[in-house]
């Protein structure tokens, strides 16, 4: 029970709901805009491939490894102070950003900023749990599943057209006027609330996972330029696989484990959690690789990119509401499993299209991709507590949220890598003509992966653009037909997982 009472008029109730629906609006845009800006943050600020990637990969990662924590924080001091506080650090932080004049500096804040966004999102869903019940619960959550929706679907368009009328600062500057709002006119509305039966705080867990995380990510990114073999890659890899130890003896152990292991003894509940990874791979990998490839490789404008990516982003926030309808009439499993391999028949038809086709040939295996992705995305949030007893759907919700945050950074970065180590491969022949060693070639995979025609260019520059492009092509699609094979192979463990057990009729018509 909540420690106080909840919101005492349903105009409060709306307020509240409207600032966590705007946090749930402007968060997933935050995450996935700067893939958008990144061209035009390297020509403002410079800096290398590595630094540019961290851009994306630092909020992801500090997100995914606060989540767990952060709802944890809120049960125990405070919705509100939770929410409050985490609003306020994201709007500072993103304000902060568009004075940055150095992109190492953009990267601690972006990196700050997920954690702000963490507590936001931890504290504001928490929030509206407790002012609604029964079905007025259900709209609310609906309602802010749509607003994640709304801004994977716009985030493309308005970042496109903030970076190339006003600058790439411009979509931090969005973010913290919307928090802002948020701060002014939803807080105030809300009231406290706090789990009493809170004890002390996992904090070891917490301080395990994250390390993980991060050994995990370093290593991902690093093996392009080192090699898997290489003393950094596997020294990243020995603390990550230390680290993971170290958290489960101590959630093992813990009286009120962060993590409660225990639910990965339901099959059905291992196989939901394969849906966040896949969705990950075919589509928000997709969602911040893809903008590179139109601006930096095929030379279209933001603005205009950010419209041809309107093909994969719009179905979410459409096909989401028609899986709901769906289930009236097929099972929600079988219709998740069913966009997965919709999304991966969308991959290898994108694999099919190479550089500098014209852009209708995008939009149709893009808009395959997205009404793919739609069908487990509306479903698998209530799919993770519908296989699970009731008394457990909470920790359920916490593990679900936390896979898919923490699949998300974790695929977005292997993403990036392999397309590197993809490039790096189709190089080869070229290094040995132009004399580039394994260094010079890694710099031209990397530079080649962000997009970076320019620098490309200046470290090898007795190749032409065209040449470069079609080098590009071909490694592309390659990764691309990964991501289809990784998505078939989780459609169909899904299926196996989740499939109900067959019922066996009593030999003695019992």
């Amino acid at each position: 029970m909540p420690s106080s009472s909840r919101p005492a008029s349903a105009a409060d109730r709306y307020w509240l709901l409207f600032a966590v629906c705007a946090a749930g609006l402007i968060l997933p845009l935050e995450y996935t805009g700067p893939a958008m800006a990144l061209p035009a943050i390297e020509q403002a600020l410079g800096g290398s491939p590595t630094a540019l990637a961290w851009v994306i990969n630092a909020f992801a990662l500090s997100f995914g490894s606060s989540v767990m924590l952060a709802g944890t924080l809120a049960d125990r001091y405070g919705r509100k102070r939770i929410f409050s506080l985490g609003m306020a650090s994201f709007t500072l932080f993103s304000l902060l950003i568009g004075f940055c004049r150095d992109v190492w500096m953009l990267d601690l804040l972006r990196g700050l900023q997920g954690i702000a966004a963490a507590l936001a999102m931890a504290g504001g869903a928490a929030a509206l749990a407790q002012a609604f019940e029964g079905r007025a619960r259900t709209r609310a959550f609906s309602l802010l599943g749509s607003a994640f929706g709304i801004g994977l679907a716009s985030g493309p368009v308005i970042a496109g057209a903030l970076v190339q009328q006003v600058g790439w600062w411009a979509i931090f500057l969005l973010g913290a006027i919307i928090g802002a709002a948020v701060l002014i006119l939803g807080v105030p509305h809300m009231q406290e609330t706090r789990d009493p039966e809170a004890q002390a705080l996992d904090k070891l867990g917490g301080l395990t996972f994250s390390a993980f995380l991060v050994c995990l990510t370093f290593a991902i990114m690093q093996v392009p330029e080192d090699g898997l073999g290489s003393l950094p890659v596997l020294g990243l890899l020995g603390g990550a696989a230390a680290c993971l130890w170290g958290f489960v003896r101590v959630e093992q152990r813990h009286r009120r484990p962060m993590l409660d292991l225990s639910l990965f003894g339901y099959r059905r509940f291992v196989g939901i959690q394969l849906l966040p990874v896949a969705t990950a791979v075919c589509f928000i990998v997709l969602l911040i690789l893809l903008p590179l490839r139109l601006i930096g490789i095929e030379g279209l404008g933001p603005w205009r990119a950010g419209a041809m990516m309107i093909a994969l982003s719009a179905p979410m926030a459409i096909v989401p509401f028609a899986a709901g309808w769906l289930v009236r009439w097929y099972s929600a499993a079988g219709l998740a499993c069913l966009g997965l391999v919709i999304a991966a028949l969308g991959l290898f038809w994108l694999s099919l299209v190479p550089v500098g086709q014209p852009g209708a040939a995008l939009l149709w295996p893009l808009l395959v991709i997205g009404i793919g992705t739609g069908l487990p995305w509306g479903l698998m949030d209530d799919l993770s507590v519908s296989v699970v007893p009731v008394e457990r759907a909470g920790m359920a919700t916490g593990i679900f949220t936390t896979m898919r945050a923490c699949g998300e950074a974790i695929c977005v970065a292997a993403g990036l890598a392999l397309l590197k180590a993809l490039l790096a491969s189709e190089l080869v022949g070229l290094a040995d003509r132009q004399d580039m060693g394994d260094v010079a070639l890694g710099r031209v995979a990397n530079a080649l992966a962000m997009g970076d025609m320019q620098r490309v260019q200046v470290l090898a520059d007795r190749v032409s653009p065209a040449a470069m492009a079609q080098l590009y092509s071909q490694g592309f699609a390659h990764l691309l037909q990964i991501l289809a094979g990784v998505t078939l192979a989780a459609a169909l463990c899904c299926a196996l997982a989740l499939r109900q057990p067959r019922k066996v009729a009593c030999p003695t018509g019992c």
